[in-house]
C-alpha cells in the first residue's frame, strides 16, 4: 500500500484519482481549498489550502508527513508548482504531474508521439489560462517539475478527458445534444462523418495513475484512447435526426462545433496522439461505446 498526495482531488479529474487509488488499496491525502463539497471521497485526510496563494496557502502540507507519491492534477501556473514541488522534494518519493497534449501546440500531422517537440513555455508572470496560453503553462509547469525531481518525476500529458461526471461543455455537450434529438430535436453534425475523433475516458486515466504509482514509472507518457470517425461517434451516442453541416476548416466556432477539428485546422494532428508507450506501461483502454453508454447514464440520472 502506497501512501499517496493528491493536490487537487474533489471535481472531475481528481476525483476520479481519488476513488482509483483508494479502490487499489492505497492511502490517499488531498489537498484543496475545500470548496467544492468531498464528503464521499475515501481520502484518508483532508488538508486545506489555496496554491494561488503562495507560502501562506501551502502552509498545510508543513509537517513531518511523508508520501510515496504527489499527484498534481491542479497545477496550471509554474509559480504554484514551483512552490508545491520544493515544499514537498523532501517528503514525497515520485511526482506525478498531469499535463496535457496542448503542450506539443499545433504539430504539422499525426501521429504525436512524446518525442514531437512541444512549445515554448509560457513567459513568467503569464496569468492568464485560455486556449492561447494554456499549453505554454504546462509546458513552463512541467519543466519545473523536472527540475525539482528529475528523475523522480512523471507527467502525463493526455487528451481531452471524459467520462461520468464531466462538467466541460464539450464531449457531453455533444451527449446532451444527442438525448434532446431523442425527443425530437435536430441534431446538427459537423462535416460529413469521417473526420477523427480522439478522447480519453478519465477512468482510464485514473487507473494509469494507479499503475504509475505502484509501478514506480518514470518519463512522460500521452494518454489518448481509440480513434473513431464523427459517424461512429455520432450513433455511438443514439443521435436522430442527424443533420450534416459542412463546417470550415479554418473558421470554427468552438462553441458551436466543441471537439471538431477537421482537416486544415491547426489542432487537427492533435485528435491524432500516440499512446503506445503508455500502454506497453501498462495504460487499458476502454471501448468508446462504454464511455459513451456511461456518460448518456450519467446525464440522464442527474437531469
Amino acid at each position: 500500500m502506497a501512501s499517496v498526495l493528491v493536490l487537487g482531488g474533489t471535481v472531475f479529474v481528481g476525483r476520479h484519482i481519488v476513488q482509483a487509488l483508494a479502490a487499489a488499496g492505497h492511502r490517499v491525502t488531498v489537498f484543496n481549498r475545500g470548496v467544492t463539497p468531498a464528503g464521499d471521497l475515501p481520502a484518508a485526510a483532508r488538508l486545506r489550502g489555496d496554491r494561488d496563494l503562495g507560502d501562506a496557502g501551502l502552509a498545510a502540507l508543513d509537517g513531518d508527513a511523508t508520501w510515496d507519491a504527489c499527484v498534481d492534477v491542479s497545477g496550471y501556473r509554474p509559480e504554484a508548482v514551483r512552490a508545491s514541488a520544493q515544499r514537498l522534494a523532501k517528503r514525497v518519493e515520485r511526482y506525478v504531474y498531469v499535463s496535457a497534449v496542448m503542450t506539443y501546440g499545433t504539430p504539422p500531422h499525426g501521429p504525436v508521439d512524446e518525442s514531437f517537440p512541444v512549445v515554448d513555455p509560457a513567459p513568467a508572470g503569464t496569468a492568464e489560462i485560455d486556449g492561447r496560453t494554456y499549453g505554454p503553462l504546462k509546458v513552463a509547469c512541467e519543466r519545473v517539475v523536472h527540475a525539482v525531481y528529475g528523475p523522480r518525476a512523471t507527467v502525463l500529458r493526455p487528451q481531452v478527458i471524459v467520462g461520468p461526471g464531466d462538467g466541460w461543455p464539450r464531449y457531453a455537450e455533444w451527449a446532451r445534444r444527442a438525448l434532446r434529438s431523442r425527443r425530437g430535436e435536430p441534431f446538427a453534425a459537423p462535416g460529413d462523418g469521417r473526420t477523427m475523433l480522439q478522447v480519453i475516458d478519465v477512468r482510464d486515466l485514473a487507473r494509469f495513475v494507479v499503475t504509475v504509482v505502484e509501478r514506480h514509472a518514470v518519463g512522460t507518457y500521452n494518454l489518448a484512447g481509440p480513434r473513431i470517425d464523427w459517424q461512429t461517434f455520432v450513433g455511438l451516442l443514439g443521435a436522430r435526426n442527424v443533420r450534416w453541416t459542412p463546417v470550415p476548416g479554418d473558421d470554427i466556432d468552438l462553441d458551436t462545433w466543441p471537439l471538431y477539428r477537421p482537416p486544415g485546422h491547426p489542432l487537427a494532428a492533435l485528435m491524432h496522439i500516440d499512446a503506445s508507450r503508455a500502454q506497453a506501461a501498462g495504460l487499458v483502454l476502454t471501448d468508446p461505446a462504454v464511455t459513451a453508454r456511461d456518460v448518456l447514464a450519467s446525464l440522464e440520472s442527474s437531469a
